[in-house]
């Protein structure tokens, strides 16, 4: 007697399904939600670090006379009496995007996740921690080496007192700290480029050395300062980084095909 079976789908069937479970209707007002959330995310943010201003700007006084030559002045100055609370402003919406990050990628996530499968859903806690972690990961490294880059910059101007406009010094620290955060995101991208199939290991492997210039022009983009430096100090830890998440996307291929052998 023949026992029929239900067939086993296949993961384009499972994608398939997954992705046509909703219209371009439903797409749209999920696209919203998404946004709405993410907008209240980072005004509270924003908040935060409006009320949190006057200790962060104590902090880089402290950050800046810590990297200021003894034979000259170090000073932070406001050149209009509008300047201070466009300042305030700046900082409040680059610290509320700081500070809502992880809502943030947890939104992009669920927006996307109709278009991956249940087991690369599964992953999204993961993703959205390591991201936040690196990305406070290279905030940190950024704040750690900005007096020696200060101090580099400084350097070219000796013999005059270093007076700094309180907008462009405070942008100035904010992007470079935002720059190495985002560099400490390039793993991140790299592994989920291998999780869904557009690279794999052996390849990334063999683009080392397109991948060390690559790094290196980033870093240059990225470091606002330019000096060699704070660009050592970026491309290194995003060389290593580069190096783990081939280590990672080596372990994700021998998991799939373990799991491929206990399938077939």
């Amino acid at each position: 007697m023949n026992v029929l079976r239900p067939r086993r789908r296949s993961k384009g069937e499972e994608r398939s399904e997954e992705l046509g479970a909703m219209t371009l209707v439903e797409h749209l007002a999920e696209l919203r939600s998404r946004l709405l959330r993410s907008i209240a995310a980072v005004a509270v943010g924003a908040v935060v670090v409006w009320f949190a201003y006057p200790l962060f700007i104590g902090e880089l006084r402290d950050l800046l006379l810590q990297s200021c030559p003894d034979d000259v002045q170090c000073s932070v100055i406001q050149q209009s009496p509008i300047q201070g609370l466009s300042t305030r402003l700046t900082v409040s919406g680059y610290g509320g995007l700081a500070v809502a990050l992880p809502v943030l990628l947890w939104q992009v996530w669920r927006f996307v996740t109709p278009g991956l499968y249940r087991r690369e859903r599964r992953l999204a806690a993961p993703f959205v921690l390591a991201s936040y972690v690196l990305f406070l990961s290279g905030a940190a490294l950024a704040w750690l080496v900005l007096p020696k880059g200060l101090a580099f910059l400084a350097g070219f101007g000796a013999g005059t007192d270093q007076l700094y406009s309180v907008n462009e010094y405070t942008g100035f620290v904010v992007k470079t700290a935002i720059g190495f955060g985002i560099g400490f995101e390039f793993p991140v991208l790299l592994v989920f480029l291998q999780l869904v199939g557009v690279v794999d290991h052996r390849r990334l492997g063999g683009w080392r050395h397109y991948a060390v210039v690559l790094i290196v022009l980033l870093a240059a983009v990225i470091t606002p300062g330019g000096d060699v430096f704070s660009l050592l100090a970026l491309s290194i830890p995003m060389y290593v980084l580069y190096e783990v998440s081939l280590l990672i996307g080596w372990a994700m291929a021998r998991r799939r095909h373990r799991r491929a052998l206990d399938g077939s």
